[in-house]
């Protein structure tokens, strides 16, 4: 009877193992580009392009970034592609969204793209969570109010270590209230160093924490 009992515990301690493997990296690709294949007229409401998508994939990427927040989900194409890069650093994705009706598209969204579990996404408004947040990151991306984007970099900058990325949509829309104020910050921040990519019409500043 203990020599039974046992071998049922080692059938349930192998099965369990097994469900807990990661997926294979190559399959994973191959579910993520046919979701986006797909998907790829569908991106309206206020998500971002392909283009400024494969930028933030390329800056996590590149840089091995694992702790990433966004601020602004909309129905999660930009946390997609974040995610996507996050799934090979062995990183993950808070992401805030205000908006009950997108947050819950995005959830079905990041489901179907098989990257669920490499997202937290948060439904609130992020004047609140994002000062109560007690995470330290290395990737940041905003797409949200821009009259808050100077206060977010402001919040954030204490929980960034040096080498850290803080990116912003729509920094070319200098008509949208919030821009210009935003841009005039990057300049005043001695401690980031900061680029504009023109990957679309948005545009995507990318700013470096170069010292504390």
């Amino acid at each position: 009877m203990k020599y039974v009992f046992g071998i049922s515990l080692m059938i349930i301690f192998c099965v369990t193992l097994y469900a807990q493997q990661p997926e294979n990296p190559a399959d994973l690709d191959q579910e993520i580009r046919d979701f986006l294949d797909s998907h790829k007229n569908e991106w309206h409401d206020l998500n971002i392009s392909e283009s400024d998508g494969k930028v933030l994939y390329d800056l996590v990427l590149k840089n091995n970034y694992t702790r990433a927040l966004e601020i602004g989900t909309s129905t999660g194409h930009s946390a997609i592609w974040i995610a996507w890069a996050l799934s090979k650093t062995g990183g993950k994705l808070i992401t805030i969204e205000i908006n009950e009706f997108r947050y819950k598209k995005a959830l079905e969204n990041f489901k179907e793209a098989g990257l669920d579990s490499y997202i937290d996404a948060r439904l609130g408004d992020a004047h609140e969570l994002v000062p109560a947040l007690p995470d330290s990151f290395d990737f940041v991306f905003v797409d949200a109010d821009k009259d808050w984007y100077c206060r977010y970099l402001r919040l954030l900058n204490p929980q960034m270590d040096i080498g850290s990325c803080f990116t912003a949509h729509n920094v070319l829309n200098t008509y949208m209230s919030g821009i210009t104020d935003f841009l005039s910050c990057l300049r005043d921040l001695n401690n980031f160093e900061t680029e504009i990519i023109h990957s679309s019409s948005s545009g995507i500043s990318v700013s470096y924490k170069k010292s504390e």
